[in-house]
């Protein structure tokens, strides 16, 4: 039997447990973020985006298949044309407005993650790339899965952070996490023990850049 996603987390369980669990997101499931903490990380998560579209035009280029190059073309025009659209209307309701945006500086923890992410993908294969942005793409769905089941996480209108969880808990997101984890499985089936062990570095790597992403909107930090 070939090996997995799960095969992944498994060997980083430390590093993948303290980026599910992360204070940030505990206080986010509480309702008790700051607000500076949450509105810092919403500007960064925004220059993130643009480097996550850059991610999937460099998967587009990777592809040795016309699927591959279609899942990163769809991939692609997701951010460009909605996600990127939704987050500024999303900004826009905390007070961020998209001039706002367009001056950011990029803080550290950004710029660490981002440029792993397409160094990785520049430097190895299609399989490299998706297991660095494996933290972000099913990372996301888990946490909001991990909220939901916690007896503290408080939903509805008493946490002003409700819209962001149900984001990642709605249909769309967890099906695109679903449709990843099923691409990630049937590739990771065909890889060799020490094809593994490289893939857990990147994916440990980027676990741990993720955790950092968390800790820079809690520290208000560039």
């Amino acid at each position: 039997m070939g090996y997995r996603f799960t095969d992944l987390t498994a060997a980083c369980q430390d590093d993948w447990r303290a980026y599910i669990e992360h204070d940030f997101v505990r206080a986010l499931g509480n309702g008790t973020l700051a607000e500076d903490a949450f509105r810092h990380y919403l500007q960064q998560d925004y220059l993130f985006l643009i480097h996550f579209a850059r991610a999937y035009a460099l998967a587009a280029y990777k592809s040795r298949t016309l699927a591959d190059l279609r899942q990163a073309h769809e991939g692609l025009k997701a951010i460009v044309d909605v996600e990127l659209g939704l987050h500024v209307g999303y900004c826009r309701e905390w007070g961020i407005s998209e001039e706002e945006l367009a001056r950011l500086p990029e803080a550290r923890a950004t710029m660490a993650y981002t440029r792993y992410v397409l160094d990785t993908g520049n430097r190895g294969d299609l399989l490299d790339l998706h297991v660095a942005l494996a933290p972000c793409l099913i990372g996301y769905g888990e946490i909001a899965n991990w909220l939901n089941g916690r007896p503290d996480t408080v939903r509805g209108d008493a946490n002003p952070y409700d819209a962001w969880i149900g984001m990642y808990e709605g249909d769309e997101f967890q099906g695109a996490m679903r449709a990843e984890l099923e691409w990630l499985d049937a590739r990771l089936a065909d890889v060799t023990p020490t094809r593994l062990k490289e893939l857990t570095d990147v994916f440990r790597d980027a676990t741990r850049l993720e955790i950092d992403f968390w800790q820079m909107g809690l520290d208000r930090s560039l």
